[in-house]
């Protein structure tokens, strides 16, 4: 599935979404404009919740915030009952205003500075994933007086390679994340935290990537940090109440992509957490899941209108777009890959192969290198699916670029969630300064 699960087109091969008219929506809105349906989050936030509550006796499917947030998506994160997970101060304060409740909220991250785990702790969070000494000795200071000790997981690497880009490996030994098992350091991490009178540790984390399509890493990563657990347990006598493998489930950006079935994949990883506890002699700990691009991903569109073309013969054709890698970094980061429609369909006409370039001041301001497209004119829209993670997310301000309107849609409704920049939003930060004369 690379559409949402509401998408349709008409006779006339007018494409729309949750029973409204792209056209309409990009008229109304302007391009570049990002379309979410919000059938599609709820649906695959009812598919994790599901298949893990029949994989596992203590299932917790938790939102991983980094992939998009907006205070409209977190009230159906929300509603429809999963935990979250943020990596920065700004995170936890969107969480907040949203109204997302504090003891349902982990925050992660490889370096949390001090003013950001204090506001974790004031805000009464679920928890903290500790990822290194230095947040542990932050968080004994912070901690000295509490009358309740905090609650922590600790990150684990558990030095396992996957088989995805470079960029997205997590628990390689070579990571900047998490404490190493196999350095030891993990184990040191574990005495210091069981030593800590405002701390509590209450299990263990790992996360190896994203983009996986592979059961093995996860089941792998399961057995690993259990493992880990059963020497903490017999060193430290430490019972974990919460193991999570994290997550890092792949999804399709293409048709030909492989799908990631996931009922198989949290089938076999809840399995594997229970035989793994009953090896190492402990009941059940909760079980958490951190799914965040296969929540939103497929959910997202975004909606382009063509400007310039630039035929070159013999060697390619250009078809620029009024957006780009401001309002989606990944194929310039990761080398990632889309397909792309016309949002009013010309099914019949001849297609041509065609690339589709942004608008910004970088060679490798490429959308989609190679597509097959009929011929393309100026003031076409062109729609682009799977865009719903780590696209707005990674979103700037480069060439002072406007940051796209952002509209949900539901059974024929539309909602903007998120208005468009404005070109005093750019100098909103500066400060005037007086130049004498």
């Amino acid at each position: 599935m690379v559409w949402p699960i509401t998408a349709q087109r008409d006779a006339r091969e007018a494409l729309s979404i949750g029973g409204v008219s792209v056209a309409e929506l990009a008229s109304r809105y302007g391009t570049p404009l990002y379309i979410y349906d919000e059938a599609t989050i709820r649906s695959q936030c009812r598919l994790y919740t599901q298949s893990l509550t029949q994989a596992h006796p203590r299932p917790r499917v938790v939102y991983a915030g980094k992939a998009w947030l907006s205070l409209a998506l977190l009230k159906i994160i929300a509603d429809e009952g999963l935990s979250l997970d943020v990596v920065s101060a700004g995170e936890l304060y969107v969480a907040l205003e949203a109204g997302f409740p504090a003891e349902r909220i982990s925050f992660h991250g490889n370096n949390k500075a001090p003013d950001e785990l204090k506001m974790a702790l004031d805000s009464n969070i679920g928890q903290i994933v500790v990822d290194n000494f230095y947040e542990i000795d932050c968080l004994e200071e912070l901690t000295a007086n509490r009358t309740e000790p905090f609650p922590v997981l600790l990150r684990l690497n558990p030095g396992i390679d996957v088989h995805t880009h470079d960029y997205r490996k997590t628990g390689i030994v070579d990571s900047k994340f998490g404490l190493g098992i196999q350095t030891g350091d993990a184990a040191c991490a574990v005495e210091r935290l069981v030593n800590a009178p405002g701390l509590v540790l209450r299990g263990y984390h790992a996360h190896v990537g994203s983009q996986i399509f592979e059961v093995e890493p996860f089941v792998d990563t399961v057995n690993a940090i259990f493992d880990f657990a059963g020497e903490m347990k017999e060193r430290h006598g430490v019972i974990p109440d919460e193991m999570s493998p994290g997550g890092g489930f792949g999804i399709q950006y293409e048709e030909s992509d492989p799908a990631a079935p996931v009922e198989e994949y949290i089938q076999a990883i809840g399995a594997a957490a229970q035989m793994a506890a009953r090896r190492i002699g402990i009941p059940d700990p909760e079980f958490t899941i951190e799914p965040g691009r296969s929540i939103v991903g497929t959910a997202g569109i975004a909606v382009y209108t063509v400007g310039a073309t630039k035929v070159i013969p013999g060697v390619r054709t250009y078809v620029s777009v009024d957006g780009g890698m401001a309002d989606n970094i990944r194929p310039a980061l990761y080398g990632a890959v889309y397909s792309a429609e016309l949002v009013t369909g010309r099914k019949d006409e001849p297609v041509e192969l065609v690339t589709i370039a942004g608008k910004f001041c970088e060679s490798g301001d490429v959308l989609i290198d190679k597509t097959t497209l009929p011929q393309l004119t100026a003031g076409d829209l062109v729609a682009v699916p799977v865009v719903g993670a780590y696209s707005l997310a990674m979103a700037s301000n480069y060439n002072m670029a406007l940051r796209p309107a952002v509209v949900f849609v539901s059974e024929g409704e539309t909602r903007l969630v998120q208005r468009r920049e404005t070109f005093q939003d750019l100098v909103q930060r500066d400060v005037a300064q007086m130049t004498g004369g």
